[in-house]
């Protein structure tokens, strides 16, 4: 298949790329510089500017990016960055397929799950509303920034991505070193539910819904989420390490503001979609989870 792809160098774009082109699929790159490689198409999300004529033939896209929600301190203007790189960039790319003189067969559109909000011990699926919250709203524009392809009858997935854990930390990149030095324990109480995933199967399931008869929202986390004492408690131990020092909820507000109301959401997130579309997780539970990131950090 020929495939373009938008955030290619992001921490899910980029293994994504490399696991296409193993696979033997032709990955077209877009990016916002001027292009140095052969599969590099040049894009202007922010001024709405993609040339379909410089696509060709696709069969496939996927659309991964947008601004990190926790690299900045939020404040009105970095949080109006994470909603409009975001919007258009779905729109900039939906709009130049909607052009194509033949439609691809789909578009994987990115999302997150926390569409969902702050919904304490609720379990939720893809059937469940929308958050009343910040990045809840952020969530169902940009999913709705991506009309102009469903309008031309592109099949287009909503990947509701969880936590993603990974080698390098992944969503729980910042959590690492405090676990490793014994400083690592709750956030808060300790009780919200985190629903995440492994980068294995993160890329697994992308890989799955590009081929899977499968469109609309669908939740990209592992079936059994963890409390957050739990998760963090698994890090510890995998790490040899105690998590007995409670990080209290005005500690977390003080170092990152506004977004640890985000990180404190419990959000009990169940992959319905997925599994009822036929997925097999590798790492369904934390304990299988942690293995796998011990197991692949001593790799690289």
């Amino acid at each position: 298949m020929r495939i373009v792809a938008a955030g290619a160098s992001g921490m899910i774009g980029e293994p994504l790329v490399r696991w296409w082109r193993s696979a033997g699929h032709d990955v077209v790159r877009l990016v916002r510089r001027a292009p140095t490689a052969p599969d590099e198409v040049q894009w202007d999300p922010a001024s709405g500017r993609l040339d379909p004529a410089l696509l060709g033939r696709v069969d496939a896209a996927v659309n991964l990016a947008g601004a990190g929600v926790g690299d900045h301190r939020w404040n009105d203007e970095y949080k109006r960055t994470i909603v409009e790189s975001r919007t258009s960039s779905t729109a900039t790319l939906a709009r130049a397929l909607a052009q194509l003189d033949e439609a691809p067969r789909v578009l994987l559109q990115g999302s997150a799950s926390g569409f969902y909000g702050d919904r304490g011990e609720e379990l939720v699926d893809e059937g469940s509303s929308a958050g009343r919250e910040f990045l809840a709203g952020a969530c169902v524009a940009w999913e709705a920034a991506a009309a102009p392809a469903r309008a031309a009858g592109i099949r287009t997935v909503s990947l509701r991505t969880g936590l993603v854990m990974a080698s390098s930390g992944g969503a729980f990149g910042p959590l690492l070193p405090l676990v490793k030095l014994g400083l690592g324990g709750p956030l808060g109480d300790g009780r919200a539910w985190w629903s995440w995933i492994t980068l294995d199967d993160e890329l697994r399931a992308i890989d799955h819904l590009l081929h899977a008869d499968v469109s609309g929202p669908v939740n990209l986390v592992a079936p059994e989420p963890g409390r957050n004492a739990d998760v963090i408690g698994a890090l510890a131990r995998a790490n040899h390490r105690p998590s007995l020092l409670p990080v209290p909820r005005f500690a977390l507000k003080a170092a990152v503001g506004e977004f640890a109301e985000e990180i404190l959401s419990s959000r009990r997130v169940a992959p319905k979609a997925l599994l009822d579309s036929g997925f097999e997780f590798r790492h369904p539970d934390i304990a299988s989870a942690v293995r796998w990131t011990r197991a692949e950090g001593s790799r690289s």
